[in-house]
């Protein structure tokens, strides 16, 4: 990092004063005197720069020196570039911010200050936690220009104790402007907002959708210091999108300081067209979308009973076109396959919008953040991320929206293979099934296909550039055409329409996707965890039965193969490793001995409703409740880790005893 003249002039200067404060030149002459007497031969007259480095370093002084000078060395990590850039001046106490955080001072941040929250009113009662006490807990989760952040989870209450910083960096994607630090017009343009999401957490780790906010950064650009402080009211999510949740106070400041503030007329000009544009180009797809769903119910009137869905609602009840709840998205380098994508999207947890009362289900589809955040969500929610990632892939994918037994409404994905193989992906469970349509033209005693998938009908499919309406005779799966270049049997929506209102950054209503997060949790010690409390679960209940309980350490252990299979097999779709764990399990178990094993999975980690949920199974419970001769017990956990600390966790039960 290169300085102007007169600073490296300053800077030499100073060391030059606070080295002849500390006298170092006279202590440099003796330490030289001092090794030339003791360490050099009386043949050889000549000192290295080197000996006299070591020496000096042996006995502290440049240790000495580097602390009188009290340089800062934890506040830049990353190497700085070398080309020249303008002076960057920080306050005192920007300067203890730089300190705390590894940022480059040659870029431009937002700090945005979260100084607490009111009016929760659903948390009036709530008891304040004692000391050690496991209460329920929000979190804010931050998305901003592909950078995530999680504040400290505080205890539920009418007035949340949030004190947390978030540095957010502010650049423009585009090329050759990596390096340089934005300016307020620069800044201005760019219209991503801050989405806010607040988590809330019970005791028993389950965790509930609050509130999701986008915020409106940019009228700081025109705020006279620099700073601009807010107060944010979050509403609730679903049917309650119109009731105040509570209130955040948020505070904003540009690091370092804008040299040119805007006019806040200037600012709240921009925020009107960019509003202006986005209105116009929503109200101009509105009108398309109309008349192409008159010309659908042109073809045939029965379709107007088919699952045809062009628009629906995310958490904050807001009508979005389902094209924009997709997005080719690259998973770097958590993810290695598109199997492995399924099996991810099928461990986050499955869980209907919350409806109050009853008169069915109540329509959620939730941004990308939201979804990830809560950790679960409804089958739209795993088929709109699984069709991003299998996208991001480089497959054509598409979500597929129709019903399943029933009449049940579903989505699910479908990929069209270069050879024309159709494969749905179901997102739920990560099964993938191969369409074989069968011929309705076929003689009736000439053999079908029998679907081996729970598809039943298919109204419209869709992805982020294109979206089509089955408009075949029948809207059956089994007996669907997927050749979707022909107009005869799928109607489909002009691409630049879709392109209009869902392409990224077409309009500024659009929630920029989040990237995946790497996942922290630590497998073993949360397998190990896992394992311990189900080993004392187990004895309680034995105990109980009037039962002692004896366990198999050895046993437990040669398990572990036989998860690790499962999950291979979840995956991959391939069985492998099975006959090394059955061959090892009959060297184990003594002549005269039977051995039982249970294997079952969970996408959760609370070991008490595992248990729970495994004595209900009478196979499980009669190895948990074995009596005889020589019963020894064993029990195996394995927890698998993917993006967004999503786990696939395998508990094997085990048993040996006398025959």
């Amino acid at each position: 990092m290169s300085l102007p003249p007169e600073k490296a002039s300053e800077l030499k200067q100073l060391i030059h004063q606070q080295l002849s404060k500390m006298d170092v030149h006279g202590r440099i002459r003796e330490i030289l005197a001092e090794t030339i007497r003791e360490e050099l031969a009386p043949d050889q007259q000549q000192l290295s720069t080197e000996d006299l480095i070591k020496a000096l370093r042996r006995r502290g002084i440049i240790d000495d020196v580097m602390k009188e000078l009290n340089f800062v060395t934890d506040s830049v990590d990353q190497e700085l570039p070398s080309s020249p850039k303008q002076p960057v001046c920080f306050t005192d106490r920007q300067s203890t911010l730089l300190k705390k955080t590894n940022i480059d001072p040659t870029r431009r941040y937002l700090y945005l200050q979260v100084l607490g929250g009111k009016a929760f009113l659903e948390h009036l009662q709530e008891p304040e936690p004692l000391p050690g006490q496991v209460c329920s807990t929000f979190t804010l989760c931050l998305h901003f220009r592909n950078q995530r952040f999680r504040s400290k989870p505080v205890p539920c209450a009418c007035e949340p104790d949030f004190h947390d910083g978030f540095l957010l960096e502010v650049h423009r994607e585009s090329l050759g402007d990596g390096t340089r630090m934005a300016d307020s017009t620069t800044m201005l343009s760019i219209s991503d907002p801050v989405h806010m999401v607040l988590i809330k957490t019970d005791i028993f780790g389950e965790t509930t959708l609050v509130a999701s906010y986008f915020l409106e950064w940019r009228s700081v650009l025109g705020s006279e210091n620099g700073m601009s402080s807010l107060t944010v009211e979050l509403m609730g999510v679903g049917t309650e999108s119109k009731v105040s949740v509570g209130i955040l106070n948020i505070k904003l400041e540009m690091y370092p300081p804008l040299n040119q503030t805007l006019s806040q007329e200037v600012v709240n000009t921009q925020l009107a067209l960019e509003r202006q544009k986005t209105a116009e180009k929503e109200r101009l797809f509105l009108v398309y979308a109309k008349q192409w769903w008159r010309e659908y119910l042109q073809i045939r009137p029965s379709h107007n009973s088919r699952l045809v869905k062009i628009f629906a609602q995310d958490e904050n009840g807001i009508n979005r076109p389902v094209c924009s709840y997709i997005k080719p998205l690259r998973a770097g380098r958590l993810l290695d396959t598109p199997r492995q994508a399924a099996r991810f999207v099928n461990v986050l947890g499955y869980e209907r919008a919350p409806v109050i009362g009853g008169g069915g289900k109540q329509e959620q589809w939730c941004t990308l953040l939201a979804f990830l955040c809560r950790n679960k969500g409804d089958c739209e929610d795993h088929a709109n991320l699984l069709c991003s990632l299998l996208l991001g892939y480089g497959l054509e994918a598409f979500v597929c929206v129709g019903t399943k037994a029933k009449g049940v409404p579903h989505a699910w994905v479908m990929t069209c293979g270069t050879d024309g193989t159709i494969t749905f992906w179901e997102s739920l469970t990560g099964h993938r099934y191969i369409h074989k349509p069968a011929n309705p033209d076929a003689s009736p005693v000439a053999e079908q296909p029998k679907p081996l998938h729970p598809y039943r009908t298919v109204g419209c499919v869709f992805n982020h550039q294109m979206f089509l309406g089955n408009c075949q005779p029948s809207d059956s799966v089994e007996t669907c055409v997927f050749d979707l270049n022909d107009e005869s049997k799928w109607k489909p929506m002009s691409e630049e329409a879709i392109k209009s209102v869902c392409a990224p950054g077409a309009t500024t209503s659009l929630p920029p996707f989040p990237p995946l997060c790497a996942s922290t949790i630590d497998a073993s010690v949360t397998s190990n965890e896992i394992e311990m409390q189900l080993r004392l679960l187990v004895s309680e209940h034995r105990k109980d039965l009037g039962l002692t309980t004896v366990w198999e350490d050895q046993l437990s252990y040669l398990l572990s193969p036989a998860l690790a299979s499962y999950e291979f097999e979840r995956t991959t779709s391939i069985s492998a490793g099975n006959e090394e764990f059955q061959d090892a399990i009959r060297r184990a178990v003594p002549d005269g001995h039977t051995f039982k094993g249970f294997p079952i999975h969970f996408v959760y980690r609370n070991a008490r409703r595992a248990f729970a949920t495994c004595l209900r199974s009478p196979f499980c419970e009669e190895i948990i409740c074995c009596r005889g001769d020589q019963v020894r017990l064993a029990v195996r956990v394995r927890v698998f880790t993917y993006p967004e600390s999503a786990c696939a966790v395998w508990i094997m039960f085990a048993c040996e005893c006398a025959s």
